[in-house]
């Protein structure tokens, strides 16, 4: 690492899908993972393109079983170029002799070199040097340049390059039991002397594909296709110490492109139009500057360069282009196959970030979602509800996407999967709706597809709380909760588990935010809103009982998970570490030994302590109080230590969320979790899962971390709250956010002082509210505050 490169050393094929993951380059729009041009999927490779919102579905048999799963599709891929000397072999890695490799991924301008020296014997060595683009400017293109340079010999060179068409979805290991061939009626044709074209769709989905690619050099150019791929040949002589290019410009659309009639004739045009490689990087490298002041970051060593890439991948994944399109946030980036590219409630720890960065993007992520209420209300209708009920993966139209069956590789069982019944993800919504509304104040959106969203997930909740006399409270029954451990009590017939903490908690944060809302709308919004979805004159007073009396369990002093959680036998901790070192995901453990988690006081990742990750100490004080339950210091302490016990950490979030709490209860301990957070997918700590596919939400986390989790940074009610924590490892640090209108606020922690800065606008003061003060910094002005101890 550096400042703004991240850099690998060397070829290691076992690391080979760790770096492409890293290494991916993409603009919000489209994605390459970092494979080598030269190299085919195989067990050491796989050179995946992906398209926001670019899905399909197919059925395959499994376990006997017709299982039907809808996949982020691998697009054709434009990358190959790969070459020989006269009458041997094509040249790879894997296949000839490597006397230096390496790759540098430069952060700051979204390209991605790479160096190779093969050898030849004899000092014939043949140098390969390559830049990569995903072009930040124009999404829809990419680039590759390729230079080659002899060292004690001349020769020719044959060079093929190629977009081919015969790939297929199989970069995670444990679903190549599914049918992955997503891509039919493939064809091939030439545009130009020096440009080819390749054209397909998606099986069901009928998804149009269309690239075409340019190949420039001093070199003529032959076309000769084959089934698949299109094919484009040159030989290049090669003399000592002259260097010869090749550039591969690539032009991508879909028919979910907007303003096309055909994406095979937009990807001809959009490559016949662009410039040289030197003008697409330079473009290229002027809107990743762009983008870099707008999301500026300052944190000094090495935690600040991680935190560098994880902004890389997150910009790379959700970026202004993202604005324009029906996407959601894809748990995994757009750098694999895993989870089959879909939607989870990780938006819950990205959204927040980019909300005081890139509130557009933000909006059409809500967007997504609004879009697919119509499909939330007929899920809800399914389980005898009124209101929405989000799925817990949604993909290109809303339905339920969480698969039926899932293997467990340590006993080559496929189980029953019932996460779908993690239905907190609405929550998660409403959270990210509310959030949203108060960082940028769109007063627009709050009050139509915001108001719609929110009111339509409150209603929900309040009709699936069903009032228990025994108790004189309501309860939601049959969930699973954000550990996914536990799906069921032991020796139950069914899955599902009773007043899930979190999910209670958070049902009713939403019903008190659905009734502030409906409170402030203008009485004419509000009367077409309740028109509109149909709301009873009762419904309100009915959320409002709800909110007050939803069950919160508790055990031995501590808030329980569930009902009946404490109950549950304890693990012998010790002795699992002991024997299986890394237990991170128990869940399989202990299934391949016959038992089941079900049994156990053991969680994957933070459940009731994400309570702790979402609201402030006050806000979750005041949520338990109007539920009835006091909740002092002493008991949240408690509860925090209890599950920090028992929890495996079988998630790239538990770092992150353990790291955020522990900062304000025990920073001692804090900074353990936070470096598991920030090198939760740089070290793979996941056991081989990232080089299927980054973790966005805990890489957007981490930002959120420094940019609302040290310093208590709240919006609401108008004004920016704060409440900073020294964290002695991150004890300086600065960022730059936009806020209600006001561009490039700047905001720099360091030893007990708070500097912040409001650039020249004509919008009004901002109020920054500290425990002890209120402070108004107007346009232009830039304060110094000292912090109490």
């Amino acid at each position: 690492m550096t400042g703004w490169t991240w850099e690998y050393d060397g070829y290691d094929p076992a690391e080979e899908r760790l770096r492409e993951s890293l290494c991916t380059v993409g603009n919000g729009y489209l994605a390459t993972r970092g494979a080598l041009p030269e190299c085919d999927a195989d067990d050491v490779h796989y050179p995946g393109t992906y398209a926001a919102g670019c899905y399909d579905r197919l059925t395959s048999d499994v376990a006997g079983r017709r299982v039907e799963n809808e996949d982020m599709v691998n697009l054709p891929n434009w990358l190959p170029l790969r070459f020989r000397l006269d009458g041997q072999e094509w040249l790879t890695p894997d296949t000839a002799a490597v006397l230096d490799h390496g790759q540098v991924l430069h952060l700051d301008s979204g390209l991605l070199e790479r160096r190779t020296r093969y050898g030849f014997g004899d000092e014939r060595v043949l140098f390969l040097s390559q830049l990569r683009l995903v072009h930040m400017a124009d999404p829809h293109l990419a680039a590759l340049r390729t230079e080659f340079t002899a060292e004690g010999f001349a020769e020719e060179l044959f060079v093929e390059a190629a977009l081919d068409g015969g790939v297929t979805n199989s970069g995670v290991a444990r679903y190549r039991e599914l049918d992955g061939r997503h891509l039919t009626q493939v064809q091939t044709g030439s545009a130009a002397p020096d440009t080819v074209w390749l054209r397909c769709r998606t099986r069901t989905s009928d998804i149009g594909i269309g690239m075409a690619a340019r190949l420039t050099a001093d070199s003529p150019v032959s076309d000769p296709h084959e089934p698949w791929r299109a094919v484009q040949h040159m030989r290049l002589s090669l003399t000592p110490g002259r260097t010869v290019a090749v550039d591969k410009t690539v032009a991508v659309h879909t028919s979910r492109d907007h303003a096309i009639s055909d994406p095979l004739r937009a990807a001809v045009d959009r490559v016949g139009a662009a410039p040289g490689f030197d003008a697409l990087a330079q473009a290229h490298r002027t809107a990743w500057q762009q983008l870099w002041r707008r999301a500026e970051l300052d944190v000094p060593g090495e935690a600040g360069r991680i935190l560098r890439l994880h902004l890389f991948h997150v910009l790379q994944t959700l970026s202004p282009h993202t604005a324009g399109l029906d996407v959601g946030v894809p748990a995994r980036g757009l750098h694999g196959e895993a989870y089959r590219g879909h939607v989870f409630w990780d938006e819950l720890f990205v959204l927040p970030y980019l909300d005081l960065h890139f509130p557009e993007v933000s909006r059409a992520l809500l967007r997504y979602r609004h879009r697919r209420l119509d499909q939330a209300r007929a899920a809800a209708r399914a389980v005898g509800r009124r209101g929405a009920l989000f799925p817990w993966q949604s993909g290109s139209d809303g339905r339920e996407e969480t698969q039926e069956l899932h293997l467990n590789p340590r006993s080559g069982r496929w189980l029953p999967d019932h996460s779908r019944m993690q239905w907190h993800v609405g929550s998660a919504v409403a959270y990210n709706v509310w959030r949203y509304c108060e960082a940028s104040g769109d007063a627009e959106f709050q009050h139509t597809e915001g108001a719609e969203t929110l009111l339509e997930i409150a209603r929900f909740w309040a009709d699936s709380a069903t009032y228990d006399d025994r108790l004189g409270r309501h309860r939601i029954r049959g969930v699973v909760g954000p550990d996914e451990y536990h799906d069921a009590y032991p020796g139950a017939p069914a899955p599902g588990l009773d007043d899930n903490a979190y999910t209670n908690v958070t049902a009713a944060w939403v019903l008190c935010r659905a009734l502030d809302l409906l409170s402030t709308l203008p009485e004419p919004r509000r009367r077409e809103l309740a028109e509109h979805i149909g709301l009873e004159a009762g419904e309100p007073d009915r959320w409002d009982e709800v909110s007050r009396t939803l069950h919160v369990p508790f055990h031995d002093g501590v808030i329980s998970q569930f009902e009946g959680y404490g109950d549950l036998a304890e693990l012998d901790w010790h002795g699992y570490r002991k024997r299986y070192n890394d237990i991170r995901r128990l869940d399989r453990i202990l299934e391949a030994e016959g038992d089941t988690v079900n049994r156990y006081r053991a969680s994957k990742q933070a459940d009731v302590l994400m309570l702790g990750y979402l609201f402030s100490p006050a806000e979750l004080g005041s949520l338990f109080g109007r539920l009835g339950y006091p909740l002092d210091e002493d008991t949240w302490r408690r509860t925090v230590d209890h599950y920090l016990r028992r929890t495996s950490h079988g998630s790239t979030l538990s770092g992150l969320v353990h790291g955020w709490i522990l900062a304000r209860e025990r920073r001692s301990d804090a900074w353990t979790f936070v470096q598991e957070a920030l090198r939760g997918d740089i070290a793979d700590l996941q056991g081989g899962t990232t080089g299927e596919g980054i973790h966005l939400g805990a890489m957007g986390g981490t930002l959120d971390l420094v940019q609302r989790g040290l310093t208590g940074l709240e919006t609401r009610e108008g004004a920016l709250w704060l409440d900073p924590v020294p964290l002695p490892e991150l004890s300086s640090y600065g960022f730059s956010f936009h806020y209600q209108g006001h561009w490039g606020v700047r905001m720099h922690l360091e030893r007990g002082l708070l500097d912040v800065a409001v650039p020249e606008s004509d919008r009004g003061p901002i109020d920054i509210r500290l425990p002890d003060r209120v402070v108004s910094v107007r346009p232009g002005e830039t304060v110094r505050l000292v912090l109490p101890d």
